[in-house]
């Protein structure tokens, strides 16, 4: 099978980070084919192949699919992935998440698509003891979200292990930003993440901007993370299904840039690039949200030749305000 007729079924395609994946895979000469339910994705982000609607709980669905596009390989996006919520509501995390995984994972073993890259998280790592974080480091998940993908990093090993069917997990730290295009971007309701939700505070579409925490351990007490440009993880998806077309087995990558900002760095940063200053109303820390996660990806760039070139703090900011700006417009004072 040649790469310009190998086809992907994407599913999760119509989100955020799927649909710039989708965007990656076409631009590279694969056929991505989109499987979502619209619950949070959007149809209008479903530009580079088909759109199936199903959802992936309905494993004879997923079967189909996957026989009818003769799909060579399977791109999972379709997880609940607000750690808050999953606090508040950890029966649909399970359901959705681990229960979800599973029906793909039964799918594919009644297909001859025995590869898949799984949207995995940082998550898995809880409250690190040290950072930066490696693949080494212990897995200690300490809310819903990440303990069931760590779940599903582990059926996808005992599926390799039993069934033939081989995956790269990728656990990436906090993706940001839009396609520089400005055709796709974050566009959710409620928007719980820290850059758009700041960038629509500045639009006037959020009264109530909050800081969450600012009695870290960290310098200037606000929680830091290592931001990723969607755009960069778009292609290690790319380059993990590569690896994985090339033979290799089970593997999991930490994707993140190695750098890691505070909240009120970000602020600043989108200070300087849309000229406004947000004034921020402090809030308690949110239940399950570690202080410091910071990546180590040298296995990925070793492995997967990954090499961020959107995910300078800057850069970020500038193409999400971009797509805000397009998607909602400043409203009226």
């Amino acid at each position: 099978m040649t790469q310009d007729t190998t086809k992907v079924l994407v599913i999760g395609g119509a989100g955020y980070i799927g649909a710039h994946t989708c965007k990656a895979l076409a631009a590279r000469g694969f056929a991505p084919v989109v499987y979502d339910n619209l619950s949070l994705g959007h149809e209008s982000f479903v530009r580079w192949g088909p759109l199936v609607r199903g959802d992936i709980l309905d494993t004879e669905r997923l079967r189909a699919t996957i026989l009818e596009h003769d799909a060579a390989a399977v791109m999972h996006f379709a997880a609940l992935a607000y750690v808050g919520e999953s606090m508040s509501e950890p029966a649909r995390y399970w359901r959705n998440n681990v229960a979800g995984t599973m029906s793909m994972l039964d799918a594919m073993r009644a297909t001859p698509c025995r590869r898949v890259v799984f949207s995995s998280t940082c998550a898995v790592y809880g409250e690190p003891a040290s950072v930066p974080i490696t693949e080494a480091t212990p897995a200690n998940p300490i809310n819903p979200y990440g303990r069931t993908k760590l779940v599903c990093e582990g059926m996808l090993r005992d599926y390799g292990a039993a069934y033939g069917i081989r995956s790269v997990a990728l656990r990436y730290f906090n993706a940001c930003g839009a396609d520089a295009s400005g055709e796709i971007g974050e566009l959710r309701d409620p928007e719980p993440h820290l850059i758009p939700r700041a960038l629509m505070a500045a639009l006037g579409h959020v009264g109530d901007f909050r800081v969450f925490g600012g009695d870290y351990p960290t310098p200037d007490g606000t929680a830091v993370r290592d931001y990723i440009h969607v755009t960069d993880l778009a292609a290690a998806h790319v380059a993990a299904l590569r690896r994985l077309l090339d033979g290799h087995g089970t593997d999991v990558f930490n994707l993140g840039t190695g750098t890691g900002y505070s909240v009120k760095q970000v602020l600043d940063a989108i200070a300087r690039v849309t000229g406004q200053t947000i004034p921020p109303v402090a809030g308690d820390r949110r239940p399950g949200d570690p202080a410091i996660l910071v990546a180590d990806a040298a296995r990925a760039r070793a492995a997967l030749g990954f090499d961020p070139v959107a995910s300078e703090i800057g850069t970020i900011v500038r193409s999400a305000w971009a797509w805000h700006r397009r998607a909602h417009p400043r409203r009226a004072a």
